[in-house]
């Protein structure tokens, strides 16, 4: 009968010693993972650290910006309630960045316009904050997806802010030139393009009123 020699392994796999050379290794593995891990955050960090910075910079810079445009709305008889007008504050800067527009000369503009009273009517009939005349209004809403209902749209402050930066932003666009869009929304787009058409002076003065206000906001 053939002799069947049987090879006795020093060590099974289930070993004690088997367990601590598997330990060992998962140790020496995590520690290639994380010198490697910090090599690569060496490199990526300080980048990582100026986007932090420059998202907290923009989170103060907006409430800074709130706040002022909240202190504004203060000076003013508005004829709205404290807490809508700290809600209106935050409508002015978002619409406003929305459209790449600076807050301060949006405020300028409703400052010409309205004196910042919600309820004002011109003698011409253009309403609200923004003085929207209705029948622009109407078209607007129906652009933006604004439920109209009238002077209970117009009279909404927060609709009518955004109406009109929707508005002035479209008019800069046609013209691409803000000194005549600002004349189109004072005057009326088609008014504008006709001095245009026959090449005549564009008046200006409007434009260079609100420029003084909003030098002194």
């Amino acid at each position: 009968m053939e002799k069947i020699e049987l090879i006795m392994m020093d060590h099974p796999p289930h070993s004690p010693t088997y367990k601590k050379m598997g330990l060992s290794f998962r140790r020496m593995l995590f520690k290639v993972v994380l010198f490697f891990a910090i090599f690569i955050l060496t490199f990526h960090l300080p980048h990582f650290t100026n986007r932090i910075q420059c998202l907290t910079d923009g989170i103060g810079t907006r409430e800074e910006t709130i706040q002022e445009i909240r202190k504004v709305l203060e000076k003013y008889p508005t004829g709205l309630a404290n807490v809508t007008k700290e809600e209106l504050a935050e409508v002015i800067y978002e619409e406003a960045t929305r459209y790449n527009h600076d807050p301060k000369f949006i405020m300028a503009l409703i400052a010409i316009e309205s004196s910042f009273q919600n309820w004002s009517v011109s003698e011409r009939g253009a309403k609200g904050l923004m003085q929207i005349m209705p029948y622009v209004a109407e078209s607007l809403a129906q652009e933006m997806g604004i439920e109209w209902s009238g002077d209970r749209t117009l009279f909404n402050p927060f609709l009518n802010i955004r109406m009109g930066i929707y508005y002035l932003s479209r008019l800069t666009l046609d013209f691409n030139d803000m000194g005549i869009a600002l004349t189109a929304y004072n005057y009326g787009p088609t008014y504008v393009k006709s001095l245009i058409e026959r090449r005549e002076r564009i008046p200006l003065q409007y434009y260079r009123k609100i420029l003084t206000v909003y030098q002194d906001l």
